[in-house]
């Protein structure tokens, strides 16, 4: 006597809510199976039944799962994610005790079976045991868009798929660094997902869909959405930028966006959104390339020594009611574009062009962080840079930086035309420190040709020493140490945090 195969499993996606949306393979699934299960809330009813109503056979067996609750708010003593635990742990029992009988089981799912779908728990616990067949659905992000009838994503743009369950912050976050977006699981989120949308400045790009190719559907802007009756079943949507006419009423503004030391990586959330947003891309051509292209935004590229030239430019086209991001490397703030655009919006004709600084990593920071942490304690940042200031003003800077002993960072310390800057202000500070100072060489940190390494100050060699270089000088105060086994192990070097008394 043989014992029987045990059945199979389906996973079965009914698409967004119209059953004319249902695959016809989830309607072969169906119709063949002999078990039918389905969530459903205490009430007892259940879209997912609904949906399927029609291709449901009277011999059918049909298990309703119900969720034991719908909110956190609970009494059982592991909580609202024990309560659900014990849930599914049971409903993944009684699922196995009909597929080891034999029988074909058809789990239905609202939407897609993997995204954001009761079904993955029951998959979880089940189909490493028994076989199973996921049967995609259409998700309500594509009956969203459909609805709308504005393209979702198109070319290069990232979308991103976000729970409103979110905190405030991140969604924020989030939705500032993407370029289209659909937030789900709205209902009693809705307050904080309309705050993210503001706060990221894209409130007026976000439409508004409830219930999807259901009955009761609406459409609109979220921005006029009354939220006391936002339900469950609806999503906000950041549709694609591409093509779509500037919001803001034409009012034109400049955005000073740090691009970090080097790639993407660096790049804030903020800063991805501004950049995003521009209808116009001014800056220094090296700086410009790290942008990538989107189709629609104008790019106006120029040398690195005209930056005055170069902020006018920007703030003359914001005057035009453009969307103007001037980039800058690092932290605008830092030696940088944001002083030259703002010394010029500070003149008469500019006085009303709206003006905002987005910062990014430093390549202080940078550097710091490859080589540990030298920049635990006071420090100060010197541009090595006489171009726009006296050398006699640099070397005295350093040496009352030098007297306070605190670490340095030095920026700009050479070029094909600045040669001897380096040495000058090693011999100064020797003054102060110490031949045995540490001191780190960063070069094109985050990007392809990083090099990082620790030398000391007196055999400090200005040579070796470029534009796309930055100096940290220790104080007397800072250590290096050499982790790891033998020589081969990694120096690093750390600046205190607690100074000695004297």
């Amino acid at each position: 006597m043989s014992e029987h195969k045990p059945g199979r499993l389906y996973g079965v996606g009914l698409g967004p809510g119209d059953p004319s949306l249902m695959t016809v393979r989830a309607v072969e699934v169906i119709a063949a199976a002999d078990v039918v299960a389905y969530h459903s809330a205490r009430h007892g009813r259940s879209i997912a039944r609904t949906i399927a109503e029609r291709h449901l056979r009277p011999d059918h067996i049909e298990e309703r799962l119900v969720y034991p609750v719908t909110t956190e708010t609970t009494d059982h003593p592991g909580g609202y994610r024990g309560a659900m635990e014990e849930f599914y742990e049971e409903a993944a029992a009684r699922l196995a005790a009909h597929l080891d009988a034999g029988r074909t089981v058809a789990v239905l799912a609202e939407g897609d079976p993997l995204f954001y779908s009761s079904y993955m728990h029951m998959h979880k616990r089940l189909a490493h045991r028994y076989p199973t067949e996921v049967v995609p659905g259409v998700t309500s992000v594509s009956a969203a868009a459909a609805r709308l009838g504005e393209p979702l994503v198109e070319g290069e743009e990232v979308l991103t798929i976000l729970p409103g369950t979110l905190p405030e912050e991140e969604l924020t976050a989030r939705l500032a660094a993407t370029d289209s977006a659909v937030v789900m699981k709205l209902g009693r989120t809705f307050p904080a997902v309309k705050g993210a949308l503001e706060r990221s400045g894209r409130l007026a790009e976000a439409r508004y869909v409830e219930r999807a190719t259901m009955s009761g559907e609406r459409t609109g802007r979220v921005a006029d959405v009354d939220p006391e009756s936002v339900p469950y079943f609806s999503v906000a949507v950041l549709p694609s930028r591409v093509g779509a006419e500037p919001v803001g009423g034409g009012r034109g503004e400049v955005t000073v966006v740090g691009l970090g030391p080097a790639g993407p990586l660096w790049l804030t959330p903020e800063a991805r959104g501004a950049l995003a947003a521009a209808e116009d891309l001014v800056g220094y051509t090296t700086y410009l390339d790290r942008v990538p292209v989107r189709p629609g935004q104008q790019r106006h590229a120029s040398d690195n020594k005209v930056e005055s030239e170069r902020a006018e430019f920007a703030l003359d086209l914001a005057r035009q009611g453009r969307r103007v991001a001037v980039v800058s490397s690092g932290d605008p703030g830092v030696f940088a574009m944001a002083t030259a655009v703002l010394e010029v919006a500070s003149e008469g004709p500019y006085h009303e062009v709206p003006v905002r600084v987005v910062p990014g990593m430093t390549a202080a920071h940078a550097a710091a962080s490859r080589a540990g942490a030298p920049l635990g304690h006071d420090y100060a940042v010197v541009s090595l840079s006489d171009r726009l200031k006296p050398w006699e003003v640099v070397a005295e800077r350093l040496r009352a930086a030098a007297a306070a002993d605190l670490v340095l960072a030095l920026y700009n310390p050479g070029s094909r035309s600045r040669t001897w800057q380096v040495g000058k202000a090693r011999d100064v500070l020797l003054e102060h420190r110490a031949p045995e100072t540490p001191v780190v060489l960063g070069r094109d940190v985050g990007g392809p040709e990083e090099s990082v390494r620790i030398v000391r100050l007196g055999e400090l060699v200005p040579e070796e020493v470029d534009m796309r270089t930055i100096l940290i000088v220790g104080s007397t105060q800072t250590r290096t140490v050499r982790r790891g086994a033998g020589a081969s192990g990694e120096e690093i070097v750390w600046t205190p945090r607690r100074y000695p008394e004297r």
